[in-house]
């Protein structure tokens, strides 16, 4: 009944309606779909590609009430179709379609027809947003009972279109299912806003040191620095690798440039690594040990992947009640974990939790679907953010964001989450006729 009010909500003018069938209880609701859409005077068409006596009871009960409805089951898609069900696969689905399955993906994906997913589209891994060989791609899909990871991370929210929930009125109060009611993890919401007493001063909303600039790079350090200035912190330090770089930003002169050795990074959240390059590992060991709070970015994750000592000094700061946060992309995580970029994609959210338990401090595992995961929290998936994110200095903007919110001495989880959401919000408001610059985002941190 939810897939078939679905359908003729998001395509109430369609003349011609394929359901595409799989052999598993997916498939199920796919029929019963048919017969609600039927009753309702649509044109349905279903392909299966089941057997009544090999598919699970559900179905063939399914397939049978079809049957006796008089519904029109054919051997191949329609050419001609204005909206299309694919109730294929489900969440349960582990293997790439292939063969005739693969076939009718094709000609979906080819269709100008409206495509509605049951649960989630056929070829995306449910947990993980991970792709098969062959994906539908759904203009909306109809996540029942509870809402899937896959759908929000990775390569889901290309394939997923809108995404809409129907709980089945399954809820904690009438169900021990205990699958259905414990989270592997919680869709970011909008933050609150954070209201600024009116007796403070620039000390309330801490210092922030980025430490980066490496030759060439000075531009990363400076984006972290303007980024964490503008999300509210009380004072911005940069201290550059680049021992001859400007002493001076005349575009931001609040910026204050200070000899790396003179900073004292026991009372100050240091941003470190944006643009580093080799030169970061020289002050690495001083910056884990010592500062009060820690996010470690880009060329700083690269170098404590490569070094044991570093990773060492990282572990201890738990201990130690000191904050960090790491901020990887897919890349940067695989060297970390000593694997590669292909697995951490397809396994997003348990690598997160992974290296956050590894080092006892948040993760920020950045992509489509950013997954913010820390010790003893259930990870957090962010739906903020597009493509337009997918330029050269958006993740230094990032790091001095989260700066920003950990210096005023929030927990290093709700800090990252917190300016995560931000900054993919940022990116969502632009304005579509204006290109969107790591520069500009910076601004508006």
């Amino acid at each position: 009944m939810a897939v078939a009010q679905l359908a003729m909500a998001i395509a109430p003018h369609s003349r011609r309606i394929w359901i595409a069938c799989g052999p598993g209880n997916n498939g199920g609701d796919g029929m019963e779909a048919a017969l609600h859409l039927t009753r309702w005077g649509k044109s349905v068409l279903v392909t299966w590609l089941g057997k009544p006596d090999t598919v699970p009871p559900d179905t063939a009960a399914s397939y049978a009430r079809a049957c006796a409805a008089g519904i029109d089951f054919a051997e191949g898609p329609p050419s001609d179709f204005d909206c299309c069900i694919d109730a294929l696969l489900g969440v349960g689905g582990t293997r790439a379609p292939q063969g005739i399955m693969a076939a009718w993906i094709e000609h979906l994906n080819s269709s100008s027809a409206t495509i509605l997913a049951v649960d989630i589209p056929t070829g995306l891994m449910a947990d993980s947003g991970a792709l098969m060989q062959h994906c539908v791609q759904a203009d909306h899909t109809l996540s029942l009972l509870t809402l899937k990871p896959g759908l929000f991370t990775a390569h889901g929210r290309d394939c997923s279109g809108t995404v809409w929930l129907d709980d089945l009125d399954v809820t904690q109060g009438n169900t021990t299912d205990e699958a259905v009611v414990t989270p592997t993890a919680w869709l970011a919401g909008a933050p609150g806003e954070t209201l600024r007493l009116h007796a403070s001063h620039k000390g309330s909303y801490g210092d922030v040191a980025v430490i980066g600039g490496a030759t060439g790079m000075t531009g990363a350090a400076l984006l972290a620095a303007s980024a964490a200035l503008h999300a509210g912190a009380g004072r911005v330090f940069v201290g550059l690798l680049q021992h001859s770089a400007t002493a001076l930003d005349t575009q931001r002169p609040e910026l204050m440039f200070r000899p790396i050795e003179s900073l004292d990074f026991r009372a100050m959240t240091v941003v470190a690594g944006c643009g580093g390059g080799d030169a970061v590992r020289e002050p690495l060991a001083r910056i884990l040990a010592s500062s009060a709070r820690l996010v470690i970015d880009a060329d700083a994750l690269n170098a404590i992947a490569n070094d044991t000592q570093l990773q060492t000094l990282l572990c201890q700061r738990a201990a130690r009640q000191l904050s960090t946060v790491l901020t990887p992309h897919p890349l940067e995580a695989a060297r970390l974990m000593d694997s590669s970029a292909q697995h951490v994609q397809a396994n997003r959210l348990p690598v997160a939790e992974d290296l956050s338990r590894r080092f006892n401090c948040t993760v920020v595992l950045k992509g489509s679907g950013t997954i913010i995961a820390s010790p003893g929290q259930t990870p957090v998936i962010n739906p903020t953010g597009n493509a337009r994110l997918a330029t050269a200095g958006t993740g230094d903007v990032l790091a001095g964001m989260i700066g920003a919110r950990l210096a005023t001495r929030r927990t290093s989880f709700l800090a990252a989450c917190d300016a995560v959401y931000w900054h993919g919000l940022s990116a969502d408001r632009w304005p579509a006729q204006i290109p969107l610059t790591a520069g500009a985002l910076s601004n508006c941190a």
